[in-house]
C-alpha cells in the first residue's frame, strides 16, 4: 500500500499538487506580510505541505478548537478561502475528463472543506488510530 501511495503523490504532484502548493503558499506569504494574519499564513502553509502530498494522509478536527477557530475560519473564507476553494474546482474540472484523471478530480473536490475551513484541523497519517479510516 505504501508504494500505491507513493505512486498517486508523485502523479498527484505533476497534474496538480505543484500549482495548489503554490497557490496555498502565496496565500501564506500574504497573510504573514499583513503580520496579523500570522496565524492564517502558518495554517495556509501547514495545507501547503498537505495538498503538496495528501495521499496517505487525512484531516480531523482538533479536540481543542473552539470558538476561535470558528471565527476565524469565517475570516479565512471572506479572504482567501473561496478563490482557493475555486482553484480546487477550476482544477479538478480538466482532471475529470480523463480516465486516469477522474480520482485525483474526486480528491481535489475533497479538499474543498479543508480550504474553506483550515483552523481547528490537524493533518494526520490515515495510519493513525485516530485518524477516522
Amino acid at each position: 500500500m505504501k508504494v500505491l501511495g507513493f505512486v498517486l503523490n508523485v502523479l498527484w504532484l505533476v497534474f496538480c499538487g505543484l500549482w495548489m502548493a503554490i497557490a496555498y503558499a502565496v496565500a501564506g506569504i500574504i497573510c504573514f506580510i499583513l503580520i496579523i494574519t500570522i496565524p492564517f499564513g502558518i495554517a495556509s502553509f501547514r495545507i501547503a505541505a498537505y495538498v503538496l502530498w495528501p495521499f496517505g494522509r487525512t484531516t480531523v478536527e482538533r479536540a481543542d478548537a473552539g470558538a476561535p477557530s470558528c471565527i476565524g475560519n469565517v475570516i479565512w473564507m471572506i479572504f482567501a478561502g473561496w478563490w482557493l476553494a475555486l482553484m480546487h474546482i477550476a482544477t479538478s474540472i480538466p482532471l475529470f475528463l480523463s480516465i486516469i484523471g477522474i480520482p485525483f478530480g474526486w480528491a481535489n473536490l475533497k479538499m474543498i472543506p479543508i480550504s474553506l475551513m483550515p483552523l481547528g484541523r490537524e493533518i494526520v497519517s490515515t495510519d493513525e488510530r485516530f485518524a477516522g479510516w
